[in-house]
């Protein structure tokens, strides 16, 4: 039988992008409207609710092209989303879902309303719980940011990506690629990584793309590996172990006295509490008695004179009317 999957295939050129998603549209559900209808609720922050009654008529505006529906409650500080019959995308309702948790988390309304594109996705990542020290996850966080926000800036070029660090979560919003660079770089900032470290080797790996010669070669030998290097000062640990070699005896150490032992010998343990009490606060009266006086001492060294070391001085022998 001749093979058929080699036959000429006039409508098959090479001008076609064979990659490219197209959108979806209203023709191409053809199972008609949705048997139940989905929705989901956010809740917002109080500081919030200004912005989002300004925002809302936009965000409104653009649900309704996707044929979702939602409502904003000020009451109970939340935001719904759910589909109608006017639905065409089933995916439609995920990214309004995406669309009000990112309002939620403080991202501006026109950067939000991008996720409704097909070829841009979110990220909400929670940083919280990966530092268990506040100053650490504070410093930290601001390492991310950068001076005056030029790391956050610089990470945001080179990925693509829109990113907004708020309270305890980073916002990403760009392509699925970008998205998980930003994790990374995220993740590792909180694992005490700077994000330098990780910017250069972005950059690196940008320049490379641009070269056709080295698509298929591994790109190790050009981008940077750092050694880890040890911060601490200490080079004497702790506790020092004896390991000089000891002579073996096959009988056990003597066994360490108890503190009723040690009571016993110093003829401390018949004594009442009053009595240790009364010897304990002399003992304390003579190491005070001590410290003043050892402070008296050094008081007085300040009013004793110095000793004069003048040279001596030399006689001079008047010469006699004979010598001259």
């Amino acid at each position: 039988m001749p093979s058929t999957h080699k036959r000429d295939k006039p409508w098959d050129t090479d001008d076609i992008n064979k990659w490219e998603v197209q959108p979806f549209k209203p023709e191409d559900n053809a199972g008609g409207t949705f048997a139940e209808e989905s929705s989901f609720a956010v809740l917002f922050p109080k500081y919030r609710e200004v912005y989002l009654k300004e925002a809302w008529p936009g965000v409104t505006k653009a649900l309704q092209q996707q044929g979702i529906a939602c409502t904003l409650d000020l009451i109970d500080g939340c935001m719904t989303v759910k589909t109608t019959r006017k639905t065409f995308d089933p995916a439609a309702i995920l990214k309004a879902r995406d669309l009000v948790k990112l309002l939620a988390r403080s991202v501006p309304a026109p950067q939000a309303l991008r996720i409704l594109q097909d070829d841009v996705a979110c990220d909400i990542i929670k940083i919280r719980n990966l530092v268990r020290n506040k100053e650490k996850f504070v410093k930290r966080r601001q390492r991310l940011l950068g001076p005056g926000g030029q790391t956050l800036k610089a990470l945001e070029l080179l990925t693509e990506t829109y990113i907004l660090v708020q309270g305890n979560t980073v916002s990403a919003l760009g392509p699925y690629k970008g998205l998980k660079q930003v994790r990374r770089v995220v993740e590792d900032c909180m694992a005490n990584i700077h994000p330098i470290y990780q910017i250069k080797e972005l950059m690196i790996r940008r320049e490379l793309e641009k070269d056709p010669e080295l698509a298929h070669e591994n790109w190790e030998r050009f981008l940077p590996n750092y050694k880890k290097r040890s911060l601490s000062k200490r080079m004497v640990p702790h506790k020092v172990n004896d390991k000089s070699k000891k002579v073996y005896t096959p009988f056990p150490p003597p066994q360490e006295k108890s503190k009723i032992d040690l009571q016993i010998e110093a003829g401390e343990y018949h004594i009442s509490k009053e009595a240790k009490k009364r010897i304990a606060q002399e003992e304390m009266m003579e190491k005070q008695k001590a410290k003043q006086e050892e402070k008296k001492r050094q008081r007085e060294q300040d009013f004793i004179a110095p000793e004069e070391n003048g040279a001596e001085r030399k006689k001079k022998k008047r010469k006699t009317k004979g010598e001259e």
